[in-house]
């Protein structure tokens, strides 16, 4: 397989702000792709309009695909999406009963209940499904399914607002499922067969679970984002209402056991288990990645004066013990969305049972570090970033394991680590190209003030980078890496840049509303990259956009075609590209939260699309699961 660089390609990238060059692959050869594939082409879509109210209020597809085989046929498909089910939907649970999908329990397994309304009273249920991942397991088969059997993981990340529309006086721990899904051999489609909740006691109930991924040994790795301060959690009545919401008790809950990688693991009978790593840092976790080696694991940050991180695992297929490393970046361009090489701090080793030991040995943040949000008169005081602002930071004696696995971003800041990205949100892997992408959903300050190391330009719409993957490195302190997945060089992707109207944040706008190019990408969120297609899949969680769209993003011919578009005010989540599921390819892709109106971006179509969005989505509290696919049958990539 030829990995020399293709020049038109890297000269595109150098040109934007003197990049560091990334390692970017020939043109395909018809031997690249499964079914002997020749070239990829998506054919787009247009925004809707208010001409057509309908298009805006729903998840509207116009795209096609079209594959060219290596003898020269082609095959064309038009996409479609298909719904598995609408959040607050009552589903099979397998047993010969229904449960709420996406409803809420407590620690002890009972519906978490919502009272607003009296006489009205129902199980709280998440409008925000978010990670998704599809995959199947050898010789299962399921009651009551007629097809293949094949399953799905998907999480759900919060609740909006109680039934009286009001916002809840702090989150409900995320409900977590299993679901057993019917694949009819003939055309591909799915159906829910069993809705299963996993039982998240174990793990201490989930936080705010965002993005996932699918493992290279077939399990669901899930996310917590936004942890908890440990340092102001005892008064914070947001966190005092999730312990409630779980234990019924506000003092219960631990800060410290939230902010890791929950993992997934599911059983052929369709049901599953999970666990906590507490070894990859604890942050705000948007999507962890696992290398082609099993052992390298990429992680995003949705933080303000978040940082880039990696573990490194001991072993293969096992996140149980390894080493983590925080990024630093060396400004080679600050134009546009700026260009860097990166270097890698060590911030420690650990294993997962010894950072939960200290968790359940009641482990304070008072215990780690003195912590001051204001700069003090003593002595031995470190100013880091933190969250948008400064705190002044002193670390006890002896707590450098614990603070660099459980007071992550402050101990990163402390060692030297780049603290100063913006909602850098979506992950994904070209094994091939050894190139990783990453999605920075806006890029404002700290990202444009150097508050936090970096300082770079725009626009606020943000973009999506190329990172260089490369073996034989040394971290800062000259030890090796044990990896040959590192990232080296960090450079935005010409083509996925976002365009703001009027040169800065939300200060012009186009007749519809948007204040940022609607036919590029802005404020890009999820990603997933399907090898087959040798396509970069972005899904948007857009202020900018009155509509959030998926894309897709060819990375041969560096074409992007808008695929689908979210109802209004919904954001595109749950992706992940699935290349070969019993032969069919799909792209799994739900939506949260519709009719999240946003002041000044939806004020010209409200009125318009409120009643259309409350009358299709459940009043509003409810959003979809499904994948994209195609009609009238799905996506089968043929051999020749």
């Amino acid at each position: 397989m030829n990995l020399l660089p293709n020049p038109s390609r890297r000269s595109a990238l150098q040109a934007l702000g003197s990049a560091a060059l990334l390692p970017l692959a020939a043109p395909l050869s018809a031997a690249d792709l499964p079914g002997r594939l020749r070239s990829v082409r998506f054919l787009p879509m247009p925004a809707p309009t208010l001409a057509d109210p309908e298009a805006m209020a729903t998840t509207t597809v116009g795209s096609a695909l079209e594959v060219t085989y290596a003898d020269g046929r082609r095959q064309r498909w038009k996409l479609a999406y298909d719904t598995l089910f609408v959040t607050g939907d009552r589903v099979p649970d397998g047993r010969g009963g229904e449960v709420v999908a996406g409803g809420c329990r407590d620690i002890k397994g009972n519906p978490i209940i919502d009272r607003s309304v009296a006489g009205a009273e129902r199980q709280f249920f998440s409008d925000c499904p978010d990670g998704m991942t599809l995959l199947a397991l050898p010789g299962a088969r399921a009651p009551g399914v007629a097809g293949n059997t094949v399953f799905a993981v998907v999480q759900f990340e919060y609740v909006s607002r109680d039934a009286a529309g009001r916002k809840l006086a702090g989150p409900l721990p995320s409900p977590l499922a299993v679901l057993t899904l019917d694949q009819d051999p003939a055309s591909g489609r799915l159906r829910l067969a069993r809705y299963h909740e996993v039982d998240t006691a174990a793990v201490h109930g989930l936080w705010t679970t965002c993005g996932a991924s699918l493992s290279p040994w077939n399990t669901h790795l899930a996310s917590e984002e936004y942890p908890p301060d440990a340092t102001t959690a005892a008064t914070s009545a947001w966190f005092r209402g999730f312990s409630r919401h779980l234990y019924g008790d506000p003092d219960r809950a631990n800060p410290y056991r939230y902010g890791h990688v929950p993992e997934v693991t599911v059983h052929p009978d369709g049901t599953g288990t999970v666990r906590k790593h507490y070894g990859l840092g604890r942050f705000s976790h948007e999507v962890v990645k696992v290398m082609p080696d099993e052992r390298t694991v990429l992680m995003g940050d949705d933080w303000d004066n978040g940082g880039l991180f990696l573990f490194v695992a001991d072993a293969p297929r096992d996140l149980s013990a390894g080493t983590l490393y925080v990024a630093l970046w060396q400004q080679t361009s600050g134009r546009g969305p700026g260009a860097a090489k990166l270097a890698w701090i060590r911030l420690g080793h650990a294993t997962s049972s010894e950072i939960e030991a200290l968790i359940d040995g009641g482990i304070r943040a008072a215990d780690i570090m003195d912590m001051r949000t204001a700069e003090p008169d003593e002595a031995g005081f470190t100013r880091v970033p933190y969250e948008g602002k400064f705190n002044w930071v002193r670390l006890k004696a002896g707590m450098d394991k614990a603070a660099a696995f459980l007071e992550t971003h402050r101990y990163a800041a402390l060692r030297g680590g780049s603290l100063g990205f913006t909602k850098m949100e979506g992950v994904a892997i070209d094994a091939r190209d050894r190139i990783a992408y990453l999605a920075m959903s806006r890029i404002e300050a700290p990202m444009t003030n150097g508050s936090g190391g970096i300082r770079v330009e725009g626009p606020y719409s943000g973009a999506v980078y190329a990172l260089s993957l490369r073996g034989g490195q040394h971290d800062r302190d000259g030890r090796a890496i044990d990896s040959d997945w590192v990232p080296v060089d960090m450079a935005a992707v010409p083509g996925l840049v976002a365009r703001d109207y009027g040169g800065g944040r939300r200060r012009q706008q186009d007749t519809l509303g948007n204040f940022a190019d609607p036919d590029r990408i802005a404020t890009p969120d999820n990603l997933c990259f399907s090898e087959s297609l040798r396509t970069l899949f972005i899904g948007e969680d857009s202020d900018t956009h009155v509509n959030n769209f998926l894309w897709a993003y060819q990375v041969e011919t560096r074409a992007l075609a808008r695929l689908l578009s979210c109802p209004v005010g919904a954001e595109s989540t749950g992706l992940h590209a699935v290349d070969d599921l019993n032969g069919w390819t799909y792209v799994a892709s739900n939506f949260q939260h519709p009719g999240d109106w946003v002041r000044g971006l939806h004020d010209r179509v409200r009125p318009t699309l409120e009643p259309l969005v409350r009358a299709r989505w459940r009043d509003r509290y409810g959003a979809a699961v499904g994948y994209l696919t195609a009609e009238p049958e799905g996506i089968r990539l043929r051999a020749t």
